[in-house]
């Protein structure tokens, strides 16, 4: 007992560096990816086997294992029966699941509209789709990490992480066919033939799969077990995190370099910083309009602005391999949703004056805390 003791605590302090430094981390892998991207375009064309799916079986990369490392570490750090006290007061809940698959498809549209008034012959039909890859996801597990820092209800944080990702077979395909209707030509053909075909397939294996295994691990993991490797399985999937950026931002970073579009580049930022600040502030307002305690507001503020980017930019690399440019919104959005993530964490905690001091600061609103820690992408 006092070895995992030893090992876990200095698993926690490796841990909690290593978080310290994921603000600039991120921006490095962005910037291997532009200067030295042949690792990760060799990482993305590398088959690791295959997945049975209706109707085939689709090609198992090295992206779809980073990914599912890290949901997989997320779900492992999640005690189910703490997320039962949701359901005696399921209606934030619900309201907050909702809110993940409405408030995307509704700034999507207004994107769409405003997109028409471009030269562009497809209307941004191309960045729409990146945009779509992003909204069709469920929550990020990453919005655990903020929204513990900003003094938000963790249980209700991780609870909306669960429901969404539980969900996500229903809502992806809801999601890529709404998008369907406001983009044009052979985007609009390829994400209606995603939501009827595969959209539920790719997500029950490549998202829902591995929670559900994460779940039923913890469910029989000693606890004594848990407490020592826990720390040092978040600081592999921390890891996984940023080797999954460099991967996904290769490919797209190759082809601004061989062919640079400064203006594309230009409004496929500008597109994301509009989407996922119109997400953290919808949240916000919603939690306002249901008068939701400060808490509460603060989980659905993060669990509202924070969708699995990586989730979004492995579809987009598998389903739209000949247009690296739909990876340029999913990107920007990628590393914006972190920034914007500290702002929102700087504010609410600040309103609330109920900062964290650390991983494992003990709780201070009732219903306790959850010890989840590694961001998931």
């Amino acid at each position: 007992m006092t070895t995992a003791v030893l090992h876990a605590g200095s698993g926690q302090r490796l841990l909690a560096r290593a978080q310290r430094h994921l603000t600039w981390a991120m921006p490095v892998a962005y910037v291997s990816a532009a200067v030295l991207p042949q690792a990760g375009q060799w990482a993305r064309h590398l088959p690791c086997g295959t997945l049975p799916l209706p109707g085939g079986r689709g090609t198992l990369t090295a992206q779809g294992l980073l990914l599912a490392w890290v949901l997989f570490t997320a779900a492992l750090q999640v005690r189910v029966r703490e997320l039962t006290v949701l359901l005696r007061r399921p209606g934030l809940l619900v309201a907050g699941t909702a809110a993940n698959t409405a408030l995307p498809l509704l700034i999507l549209a207004l994107l769409a509209g405003a997109f028409l008034l471009l030269p562009d012959a497809d209307g941004g039909s191309g960045l729409l789709t990146g945009l779509a890859m992003i909204a069709a996801m469920p929550v990020a597990g990453g919005a655990t990490v903020w929204g513990s820092r900003a003094g938000g209800n963790q249980t209700l944080v991780v609870g909306l992480v669960m429901s969404s990702t539980l969900l996500s077979p229903l809502t992806i395909p809801l999601t890529l066919a709404g998008a369907s209707a406001v983009t044009s030509g052979n985007y609009s053909a390829a994400l209606g033939r995603m939501a009827q075909v595969a959209g539920g397939a790719v997500a029950a294996a490549g998202v829902v799969a591995p929670c559900l295994l994460g779940l039923a691990v913890r469910a029989v993991l000693p606890g004594r077990f848990a407490t020592a490797a826990l720390p040092w399985l978040k600081l592999l999937a921390l890891g996984a995190a940023l080797a999954l950026t460099y991967v996904n931002a290769s490919g797209a970073f190759a082809d601004i370099i061989a062919r640079p579009r400064p203006a594309l580049l230009a409004l496929a930022t500008l597109a994301a910083a509009a989407m996922c600040t119109a997400s953290f502030l919808l949240g916000w307002c919603l939690a306002r309009a249901l008068r939701a305690a400060h808490a509460d507001a603060v989980a659905l503020t993060f669990t509202s602005g924070m969708n699995n980017s990586s989730a979004g930019a492995v579809l987009a690399t598998t389903r739209f391999p000949d247009h690296p440019h739909v990876l340029l919104p999913i990107l920007a959005y990628s590393l914006l949703q972190k920034v914007l993530a500290g702002v929102a964490d700087s504010t609410l905690a600040g309103r609330g004056g109920n900062r964290k001091s650390g991983p494992d600061a003990p709780a201070d609103r009732p219903g306790g805390r959850i010890p989840v820690g590694g961001p998931c992408p």
